[in-house]
């Protein structure tokens, strides 16, 4: 049995992000909920019932619990694990009205209560383990239900807001330009090696050659974009990649999602309405696509996931959230503002062995077609941030908290 400290605080950590799941739903309505703007997207319902419906799968129905839920539940709420069974089709999880939100919520409640009496009585070190996994496998899907909100808000012609909190003043864009820090090359140590969590895609540890290099201090403001943006960047083909300029002419780029011009200028939406374009904020919401243009207007390139691992340090944990970004520091402050796009492809690590089971189709069977960001946004849960993490999207992904940040050869 694992030791009680350790299921103790396991416990813990299961009733804090079990909560913060459901403080996230707090501000949206019923109908809010069973909505689905686009087939990335899922309903919040859904998120919700997914996550919970991971831990009866994957920890109680292991432990023994009988159903928790009708047998329905093991189609409408399996997202992509082909060796537990059927899914139901995920561009169609709006049309979902039935369970209820009321039905989920009990749901939630029943699961909760078993796997709390399940840590209780004790579990092996397998059955902590996936516990540990479900519990940050529920904070990406947190994060996305944030971004997922966005995405749905941003259809309604009153711009509504999700949260009515007031945003900070704007800051001032940055005058100077960019500050780089230079990073001399040689062989780096790249992957997790502590014996703390992290996902399987994050390892093996192994050993990388680069070439010198240098990174941008901060990331690329509104200000900096608009100016490509007012130099026809999106009208000029030879900044982009052949397939990224055909994607965008078909769905008619001209800025980054949620970007308006009017009368009056440049808007954006956000989370907490409609506002004016704030110049100093890092640029959000742009593409693989777009952000590989940009580089190649300005004359600098992303910089591979490597590169990056290689010039960052972990975040403090009291300090994840960057709140001055403009800080320049010994080490660019790369943590909270929003995920940044590098020129790697998501592909497996040397020696990589995805997990034993259907757990193992959580990561290893999305290797191929996508690009990894690295980082973390605002909308990251605390402690969910370090600096091995691989976030994957396609190039074409835009709704996600997506950013910029430039790097350039040396020597």
């Amino acid at each position: 049995m694992t030791g009680e400290m350790h299921l103790g605080r396991l416990a813990s950590d299961f009733e804090r992000v079990r909560a913060q799941t459901e403080a996230l739903a707090g501000p949206l309505s019923v109908e809010d909920q069973c909505v689905q703007s686009m087939p990335d997207a899922s309903p919040t319902k859904w998120h919700r019932a997914h996550t919970t419906w991971f831990f009866e799968t994957f920890v109680l129905r292991p432990a023994g619990i009988e159903r928790l839920s009708p047998q329905a539940f093991e189609v409408l709420f399996n997202s992509y694990y082909n060796a537990v069974g059927e899914q139901y089709d995920r561009p169609s999880r709006g049309l979902l009205t039935r369970p209820s939100h009321d039905e989920v919520t009990e749901y939630r409640n029943r699961v909760d209560e078993h796997v709390l009496a399940l840590l209780g009585e004790g579990v092996d070190e397998a059955t902590a383990d996936r516990i540990e996994l479900g519990l940050h496998h529920e904070q990406q899907h947190q994060e996305l239900i944030v971004t997922d909100v966005k995405h749905l808000l941003s259809f309604n012609p009153t711009f509504p807001a999700y949260s009515a909190s007031k945003l900070p003043d704007p800051e001032e864009a940055p005058r100077s330009g960019l500050r780089w820090t230079s990073h001399p090359g040689g062989v780096a140590p790249v992957g997790f090696a502590e014996a703390s969590f992290h996902f399987d895609n994050e390892g093996p540890l192994h050993s990388v050659l680069l070439q010198p290099f240098a990174i941008a201090q901060r990331l690329v403001t509104n200000q900096e974009y608009l100016e490509f943006i007012e130099d026809r960047g999106y009208q000029r083909p030879e900044l982009w990649l052949s397939v990224g300029w055909g994607y965008g002419q078909e769905h008619g780029w001209r800025a980054p999602l949620y970007w308006h011009e009017d009368a009056d200028g440049w808007s954006v939406f956000t989370l907490h309405g409609r506002g004016p374009l704030r110049p100093g904020d890092p640029v959000t919401h742009v593409s693989y696509y777009e952000a590989d243009a940009y580089a190649r207007w300005v004359g600098a390139r992303l910089p591979t996931e490597q590169e990056w691992e290689a010039s960052t340090a972990d975040p403090e944990p009291a300090a994840l959230v960057e709140r001055d970004p403009w800080t320049h520091a010994s080490q660019p402050r790369v943590y909270g503002a929003c995920w940044q796009w590098t020129a790697s492809s998501y592909a497996p690590y040397p020696r990589y062995r995805p997990t034993e089971g259907a757990i193992g189709e959580y990561n290893g069977k999305f290797m191929c077609g996508q690009y990894v960001l690295r980082g973390s946004s605002f909308a990251t849960p605390a402690g969910h941030a370090r600096r091995t993490y691989r976030n994957f999207f396609l190039p074409d992904a835009r709704w996600q908290l997506s950013g910029i940040r430039l790097a350039r050869d040396e020597g």
